[in-house]
């Protein structure tokens, strides 16, 4: 008989779940034991903004259970041999992440359950052919990409690793992709396993616009209202119950009846109104027992359901939106809200303008923000994801980046916003000042996941604010590309500066500004990302360009301008980029061919084919490898115009006149759009007298 080695029971059993030489340094909470039926994994993670894991064994089946038990925590606590990690690829690591071990935790899980329906005991029977039926019946089926098969794949051969370096081992065998998966990952998608999308151009303008007017003009009004409202709460809560407090709060009624003004309630979706009892404790010096007793009187409680009314803060609004202010007034009980979609604007601002990620953002430190004396400001952040200490392994304290970002205005005021909404020495995004949580067992930011629920209820408030203002043309739509979600304001970011030049998103901000105080001065240095995004959406952007270039070039469409030969050359190169650009080496390497520089500048109605030495847009300083789009000189050698160019002048030009003709239109303001009009129709001529097909080129 063989003999199969057992879990430790629970006198050799380890006593610590996690070891404590694995222990975050910033924890201070409980570690959990070994038996616990539940381990929070929260003491491996020092990101303040990191999302609280936890494994609940009661999810294991119970005839597994103990064998997994003793795989987590070798999984958790020990190392891979080095014999096992030579010659693998550079991604693996002795040890995975605080989320890579809840991923494999998940993974594991999965095959636990799988598993126990086929009624098998141990995990002795998990053998070459039991990971093949795996594959084919749990992980082909769930139509994973190329990524996560991959994980998913990696965290069993992990178990079959972990297990034969186990004191008690159970017998798992080796896997038939543990060296090489390439015939169990389906193939790399179109477009490169990066899907996250953009959000659309009609949807991040009015967010950004009202963004940066919460972060800029409302924050004070907000702010103060805070003050006004810690006041009262103070007050409310140092009342004491006399005589004197009962009389004063009865002769407050008393006045409110006689004018006939309504009782101070507390908003409800739904029911009878409720009483403000904290609002009239604190505006009488009573205690709010007292409040509730008397209103329960009569006849308050018929005056209550017939007068109900706002709890409005002593605070002046001074804020305006187009000369009417944003608000009438700011209520007691509508105070965490406001903070809540304060704080969700300057996240905004801060995450989106700066291409930060967003953990990053939520984790930056009170004074993280410095001036610099040649330039902008700079924040000073710290990164979690890919680093590593000496050992090669995760590091979960992360590192503060050697170059910090660039903060243009917009972010620097919206990190002061939030440095007056947390206390010195604390996170800007502090869940202990921006939630009703107190208790942390360390400093604890908010997570991304809570950012992604409360930018779809900022987004909510916009539109609810948009329509009482009269102004629906700046409510937020919804994204056709799903929620809004913290880690797309990256991606935006990169694709607006690659291909929406002075677009809509530059409602509020100078997109050339920002694209220069990316990549000049700090460009040479590591922007933990940004960078290759960037390069990537204007690869994508150019290769979009040379392709409807050379689909409408190849239909007789025509081509004028200086630069129209150079153009006509380079879409002929259009097609072979087409869906090909999946990393940035790829990336890189299209833009650094200077023959296939021609960017779409839809704002200006022309075609920038890029030569830096013909270049107007850089007549002083150096001169970069990328045009200024936001600063086109109509009389560039690099223009050329197309007649999809051509007819939208004309189309414009109709507009202005349009709205010059108005009679609401001042005759100053209307004789400068006819004027501008009749430029565009003048170049939409001047683009048919010149222009010419690709068959007369060549």
């Amino acid at each position: 008989m063989t003999f199969v080695p057992q879990p430790p029971t629970a006198a050799t059993a380890p006593i610590w779940a996690i070891e404590p030489d694995r222990v975050a340094p910033s924890w201070r909470g409980p570690l959990p034991r070994y038996g616990d039926p539940i381990w929070l994994l929260t003491p491996l993670d020092d990101n303040p903004a990191g999302r609280a894991h936890r494994i609940v064994w009661d999810g294991y089946p119970d005839v597994l259970r103990e064998e997994f038990r003793l795989l987590v925590w070798l999984l958790i606590n020990r190392r891979l041999p080095d014999a096992f990690l030579a010659g693998r690829a550079p991604s693996w690591r002795s040890r995975p992440s605080y989320a890579g071990i809840y991923r494999t935790h998940l993974a594991w899980l999965r095959l636990a359950k799988w598993l126990a329906r086929r009624g098998t005991t141990t995990l002795r029977a998990c053998q070459a052919d039991v990971f093949d039926a795996y594959f084919d019946d749990a992980i082909r089926p769930r139509g994973l990409d190329r990524t996560q098969v991959h994980n998913e794949l990696a965290a069993f051969t992990r178990l079959w690793a972990l297990d034969a370096t186990s004191p008690c081992p159970a017998g798992v065998g080796e896997p038939p992709w543990a060296h090489d998966d390439d015939e169990y990952v389906p193939s790399a998608r179109p477009g490169g396993e990066n899907t996250t999308e953009p959000i659309a151009p009609a949807t991040i303008g009015p967010l950004l616009v009202w963004s940066l007017r919460l972060v800029e003009d409302f924050a004070a009004d907000i702010l103060a209202a805070t003050e006004a409202h810690q006041r009262l709460l103070a007050r409310a809560a140092h009342a004491s119950a006399t005589p004197e407090s009962r009389d004063r709060v009865e002769s407050y009624l008393a006045r409110l009846a006689a004018d006939g003004q309504p009782l101070p309630t507390r908003a409800r979706t739904a029911g009878a109104p409720t009483l403000a009892t904290t609002y009239i404790s604190a505006l009488t010096d009573a205690t709010e027992h007292q409040v509730q007793r008397a209103c329960q009187k009569a006849p308050w409680p018929t005056y209550l359901r017939n007068h109900p009314g706002t709890s409005p803060l002593p605070v002046e609004i001074t804020a305006q939106v187009d000369r009417q202010p944003w608000t009438d007034g700011i209520d007691f009980h509508d105070i965490a809200d406001l903070r809540r979609h304060l704080a969700t604007a300057a996240f905004v601002v801060i995450a989106y303008l700066t291409g930060m990620r967003p953990a990053e953002a939520l984790s930056l430190p009170h004074g993280c923000c410095t001036p610099s004396a040649d330039g902008p400001a700079l924040l000073h952040a710290r990164t979690f994801k890919t680093t590593t200490g000496t050992d090669g392994t995760h590091d979960p304290s992360g590192r503060r980046r050697e170059t910090p970002w660039v903060a243009i205005p917009p972010v620097t005021d919206a990190v002061r916003v939030l440095e007056s909404m947390a206390p010195s020495g604390s996170l800007l995004f502090d869940a202990a000042h921006h939630t009703q949580r107190r208790h942390h067992s360390r400093p604890k930011a908010l997570t991304v996941e809570a950012m992604r629920e409360r930018l779809a209820a900022y987004a909510d408030w916009i539109n609810t604010v948009a329509t009482r203002l009269g102004r629906p043309h700046e409510r937020v739509p919804p994204d056709p590309h799903g929620p809004l979600t913290p880690r797309r304001l990256r991606r935006t970011l990169a694709w607006h500066i690659a291909r929406r030049p002075g677009g809509l998103v530059a409602l509020a901000v100078q997109y050339g500004h920002l694209r220069t105080a990316l990549s000049a001065g700090y460009a040479s240095r590591s922007r933990g990302g940004i960078h290759d995004l960037l390069d990537i959406e204007t690869a994508r952007a150019t290769a979009d360009t040379l392709a409807r270039l050379h689909d409408d070039l190849a239909t007789g469409a025509g081509i004028s301008g200086p630069a129209a030969a150079r153009a006509i050359r380079s879409a002929s190169h259009g097609p072979a980029f087409a869906g090909v650009l999946h990393t940035s080496r790829q990336a890189r390497e299209l833009l650094a061919n200077p023959s296939l520089a021609v960017h779409d500048n839809p704002h200006a109605y022309l075609l920038c084919v890029y030569d830096r030495d013909k270049a107007l847009c850089h007549r002083t300083g150096p001169r970069p490898d990328a045009p200024r789009l936001d600063v086109c000189e109509p009389l560039c050698a690099n223009i050329a115009r197309t007649d999809q160019h051509a007819r939208t002048l004309i189309a414009h030009a109709a507009t202005l006149e349009h709205q010059a003709d108005s009679p609401l239109t001042p005759p100053p303001l209307a004789a400068r759009l006819r004027h501008q009009a009749q430029r565009h129709r003048d170049i939409a001529a001047q683009h048919h007298h010149d222009r010419t097909t690709q068959e007369t080129t060549s």
